[in-house]
């Protein structure tokens, strides 16, 4: 499994950007995707999470209306659009993948991508 985020970068507030993760050594469209992010001195947090098909997402509160997950499953891509952008969602924002069999939940995580919102 290999995912590797982009997009990131220093952005005024109220900007936007647009991440992707391009998801590798899987079958992409079996399973949801997820976007997490940890700020400075913060413990890392849910972001917001798409269905294997995208028919289903949902997002944290900080979040809502604000960002909007994505995927392409042709492009084996999640992404992850975010507007209006605040200083406090300054963190480095990874995407997740969970891997649910018998053992038990397997989590994989790609690199990270660092978003700074700052004037």
């Amino acid at each position: 499994v290999q995912l590797v985020e982009s997009g990131g970068g220093l952005v005024q507030p109220g900007g936007s950007l647009r991440l992707s993760c391009v998801a590798s050594g899987f079958t992409f469209s079996n399973y949801g995707m997820r976007w997490y992010r940890q700020g400075p001195g913060k413990e890392r947090e849910f972001v917001a999470f798409i269905t294997s098909a995208g028919g289903t997402t949902n997002y944290a509160d900080s979040v809502k209306g604000r960002f909007t997950i994505s995927r392409d499953n042709a492009k084996n891509t999640v992404s992850l659009q975010l507007n209006s952008l605040k200083p406090e969602d300054t963190a480095v924002y990874y995407c997740k993948l969970e891997i649910y069999s018998f053992t038990g939940r397997r989590d994989y995580w790609g690199q990270g991508t660092q978003v700074t919102v700052s004037s």
